[in-house]
């Protein structure tokens, strides 16, 4: 295991600065304690902490900025630690390569990263109605979680990173919640701590009308709605969206085919009890209109495909990617007409303009093209590849015909072991022709695949 030591001494915090700082968020602050969002402020319990972890992660970010990946990740990478000391704290950075690998395979440069986790701004502390007894942090721009975890469930995660980052390169659209960094925080006669990133399933939040927090289950999965009128975010659960549908139309087997890869996923490692996020928003008109533009397809295309990339190869990101030529079958079925009356295909010219094939133009491609396209698209197929919105966040936003949704899959770190036996075992006294959420992985993971089926037209 390397091991590397470098010492920082970061700068205070200017005093002017934090005023200036108070002063453009006065407003925002307000609105946030309404939304169950706590700016930690300075006299919030969590203010000396939260700026020691800005701080870290800003020193652990730059130290892969000026340091370059390498093309390829290698087995000391995801077993690399790296401890930073700084004046009154020390933060280790866990498997940095392969976590900086992944940001880059999601398109996100280490400069962006690092901007959002340091900003002047301060983190907001959301409080939600969740019963897990984690400390949950939002970056200012609200475009990353941080959480606490217990040293088990780190290890877990880090034991499992290689099959977890491969699981990503076999099907780039995952809806698995994006790990982006692992660390720990020892700070003077205080206890350690150990915190993840992972990117904001609903990012951005503006519009969203309604929450939910899906397990397949009846047993405690109702929340009492926020009372009407009230801007206070409740996260509502399944038996608040009976009655209910994800309207999808032609994206609904994606969807539902996904479900069931991540689920499957989620078994072999012999987890339970995770949890499909998921959050609605109205479409506006100009959003309606704009996503049947050729542009705006051609641009979601190039944000959905490039085959050759992955998060092991640093050398190129899979989002956005390359158009190819399979995304002209997909672009037509979006349009609602047959594929010989509207093929897209992406014909670059020396200017690199990208120019629309008429169906003439493409009766005359050639043997080998068509060859090629139809490997790609195969490939396409297998790695249930889907056209990406033109938004951002756009591996958790699923588009309907009225409704954009966000998506995700999130808290996959409980295993199936001694303890949850038993409280199966109690819970089927306790609970008897009811389901809870305490079931063993194949039934957990079978149960919220026919929840989606059920609950998506």
């Amino acid at each position: 295991m390397n091991r590397t030591e470098m010492e920082m001494s970061g700068p205070g915090v200017n005093r002017h600065g934090r005023t200036v700082k108070r002063r453009r968020w006065g407003r925002l602050r307000q609105q946030w304690k309404l939304l169950g969002l706590f700016e930690i402020d300075q006299q919030h319990e969590f203010y000396s902490l939260t700026c020691m972890m800005k701080e870290g992660l800003c020193a652990a970010v730059q130290n892969t900025i000026d340091n370059p990946l390498p093309d390829e990740l290698s087995e000391d990478d995801y077993s690399l630690e790296v401890t930073q000391i700084h004046k009154d704290f020390r933060m280790e950075t866990y498997a940095g390569p392969v976590f900086a690998s992944l940001r880059r395979s999601l398109g996100m440069t280490e400069k962006e990263y690092q901007q959002s986790l340091s900003s002047e701004g301060s983190y907001l502390q959301f409080i939600s109605n969740s019963k897990s007894k984690a400390d949950f942090f939002l970056t200012n721009d609200k475009r990353f979680f941080l959480k606490t975890q217990s040293k088990r469930e780190v290890r877990f995660l880090l034991s499992n990173l290689r099959i977890y980052i491969e699981h990503l390169e076999k099907y780039p659209h995952s809806l698995l919640v994006k790990f982006l960094g692992v660390h720990r925080i020892k700070i003077a006669h205080q206890r350690m701590k150990y915190f993840i990133v992972m990117q904001s399933v609903f990012y951005p939040d503006d519009r969203i009308t309604a929450r939910y927090d899906i397990k397949g289950c009846e047993v405690s999965r109702w929340t009492d709605p926020a009372p009407e009128g009230s801007q206070i975010i409740v996260v509502l659960k399944d038996l608040n969206f009976e009655g209910q549908f994800i309207q999808l139309d032609q994206q609904r087997p994606w969807l539902v085919r996904q479900v069931e890869i991540d689920t499957a996923f989620l078994q072999t490692l012999n987890v339970l009890d995770y949890s499909l996020l998921l959050a609605q928003q109205p479409l506006h008109q100009d959003e309606l209109s704009q996503s049947l533009s050729f542009a705006t397809l051609i641009m979601r295309a190039k944000k959905s495909v490039n085959p050759s990339s992955s998060p092991t190869h640093a050398t190129s990101p899979t989002v956005p990617g390359v158009v190819a030529e399979e995304d002209s079958t997909l672009l037509s079925s979006e349009l609602n007409c047959p594929s010989t009356q509207c093929h897209i295909t992406e014909m670059h010219s020396g200017n690199g303009e990208t120019d629309i094939a008429s169906p003439e133009e493409d009766k005359v491609e050639q043997p080998s093209r068509v060859g090629a396209e139809s490997a790609d698209l195969e490939m396409f197929q297998a790695q249930n590849r889907r056209l990406l919105p033109n938004f951002r966040n756009p591996l958790h936003v699923i588009d309907g015909p009225e409704q954009r949704y966000f998506i995700g899959i999130i808290d996959i770190f409980t295993v199936y072991g001694f303890k949850k036996r038993l409280e199966h075992l109690w819970k089927r006294l306790r609970h008897p022709r009811q389901s809870f959420s305490t079931v063993s992985p194949p039934a957990y993971c079978h149960r919220l695949c026919q929840w989606v089926q059920d609950h998506t037209k």
